[in-house]
């Protein structure tokens, strides 16, 4: 029976298996992004995310540990050096799986497995779409506590406004020119 293994074994052989995976971490330590099957790409994120976890913790233990699964150096160095340095804040979820389709041979569905801290243009994205939509804002339970000083100082600024639209304007008044007109019309008359 198979109760409770929920792994991936990817029709492959343990020490087989365990030999890709390697591969693979450190294809994606080095490159920061590779293309693969969604499949393997689902179980590299298992394999990879607990050594990067390892490694936000420089210690002899932790490197020996790391270097046990990759068996590779320049990436253990690379992951404690610079790596480990971009995701030090962040509390898990180190790679992203990015959907491209399905290949041709076999009609394989393949994906972009990725570092999240070194893909630079999904980042800028972020930073611009910082502010989130929520249904209750919370922007008019705070312009609602400081309502009192402003609204007194726009019925204030409108109270104001009215008075000086309702004051009556000193124009030119036309009869003016029709004074001047009917004199003149006035006075060729007397002549």
């Amino acid at each position: 029976m198979r109760h409770n293994k929920k792994f991936n074994h990817l029709s492959r052989t343990s020490a087989h298996r365990k030999s890709m995976m390697a591969n693979m971490a450190i294809s994606l330590i080095r490159h920061k992004r590779i293309s693969t099957t969604l499949a393997k790409a689902k179980a590299l994120r298992v394999y990879v995310e607990p050594l990067l976890t390892k490694s936000k913790e420089d210690t002899t233990n932790s490197r020996r540990t790391v270097f046990s699964y990759l068996q590779n150096k320049e990436a253990v160095t690379e992951l404690f050096q610079n790596i480990s340095q971009k995701i030090a804040d962040r509390p898990g979820g180190y790679t992203r799986i990015l959907r491209t389709g399905f290949r041709f041979g076999d009609n394989a569905e393949m994906c972009i497995i990725e570092l999240v801290d070194y893909n630079e243009n999904m980042l800028k994205e972020k930073a611009v779409k910082k502010a989130a939509r929520t249904r209750r804002s919370s922007v008019k339970k705070v312009s609602e506590a400081t309502a009192p000083e402003t609204t007194a100082s726009v019925k204030e600024e409108k109270v104001v406004e009215e008075v000086v639209a309702t004051e009556p304007t000193v124009e030119e008044p036309v009869v003016d020119t029709v004074q001047t007109e009917e004199t003149t019309v006035e006075e060729k008359k007397e002549e």
